[in-house]
C-alpha cells in the first residue's frame, strides 16, 4: 500500500484542528476557576497553569495548521510557491513554533513575557499579508489558484488569528495580574481580571465559529 504525501498532511492538518478547537475549549472552561475569588490564590494559580499547559497545546495547532495548509495548496495546486520556498517556509515556521513553545517554557518570567510579545509582533505582520492575499484572490488578482474555497479557507483562518491575538493578550493579562496579586490582594487587579477573562469569553463564541468555518472549507472544497 502506498501512502501519499498529501494523505500525511491532511491527516496533520486534522490532528492539528483538533488541538487547537479541544484547546481553546479547556482554556475556556479552566478560566472560570482562574477569576473565582472564593478559591484560595494557589489553587486559582494551578488552574492558570493547567489553562497555560492546555493552551500551548492550541497555539501549537494554530501554528501548523499554515504551513500544513500551504504545502497541500501546492500539490492541489491551489498555491503556486513550491520547491525551494517550501522549505524556507518551514524552516521560518520551525522558528516560529520554537519561539512560542520559549514563551510557555519562560511565562512565568520578564524573558516570557518578551518573547510572548515578539510572538504576538509576528501575527501582525502575517494576519494582513494572509487578508490581503485571500482577498485579492477571491476577487480574481490574487496569489491563489481557481479554487475560490481555498482563498476563503486562508481569509477565515486570517480571520481567526485575530481573534486569537486578542485571546493571547488576555492571557498575557493574566500572568502580569497574577504576579501583581502575589504582592497582596488588589480588588482593582481582581476587577480588571474578572473584566479581561469575560470580554474573552464573548468573542471565543465568535472564534469557534470561524474555526468550524475554516475546517468546514477544508473537508468539504464548496467551490
Amino acid at each position: 500500500m502506498e501512502i501519499h504525501e498529501v494523505n500525511v498532511l491532511r491527516w496533520l492538518h486534522i490532528v492539528a484542528m483538533v488541538y487547537w478547537l479541544g484547546g481553546e475549549w479547556g482554556v475556556f472552561q479552566t478560566s472560570y476557576n482562574v477569576i473565582n475569588r472564593k478559591l484560595s490564590m494557589d489553587e486559582r494559580r494551578r488552574h492558570m497553569e493547567t489553562a497555560y499547559r492546555i493552551d500551548i497545546l492550541a497555539r501549537t495547532g494554530i501554528i501548523m495548521l499554515l504551513p500544513l495548509g500551504l504545502h497541500m495548496g501546492f500539490l492541489w495546486g491551489a498555491q503556486p510557491l513550491g520547491g525551494g520556498w517550501l522549505t524556507l517556509m518551514w524552516v521560518l515556521f520551525a522558528g516560529w513554533l520554537g519561539l512560542c513553545w520559549s514563551a510557555f517554557y519562560f511565562r512565568e518570567t520578564d524573558t516570557g513575557l518578551r518573547l510572548t510579545k515578539i510572538d504576538e509582533s509576528i501575527r501582525f505582520v502575517l494576519i494582513p499579508v494572509l487578508l490581503i492575499s485571500a482577498v485579492s484572490s477571491l476577487l480574481g488578482y490574487g496569489p491563489f489558484g481557481p479554487a475560490k474555497w481555498y482563498s476563503a479557507k486562508v481569509l477565515t483562518y486570517s480571520l481567526t488569528l485575530i481573534i486569537g491575538l486578542k485571546l493571547r493578550f488576555i492571557m498575557r493579562e493574566w500572568t502580569e495580574m497574577f504576579r501583581a496579586l502575589a504582592q497582596g490582594p488588589s480588588t482593582e487587579i481582581e476587577a480588571r481580571l474578572e473584566k479581561s477573562i469575560r470580554f474573552g469569553r464573548s468573542i471565543a463564541y465568535g472564534y469557534w465559529v470561524l474555526i468550524l468555518t475554516t475546517a468546514f472549507f477544508g473537508a468539504t472544497k464548496p467551490f
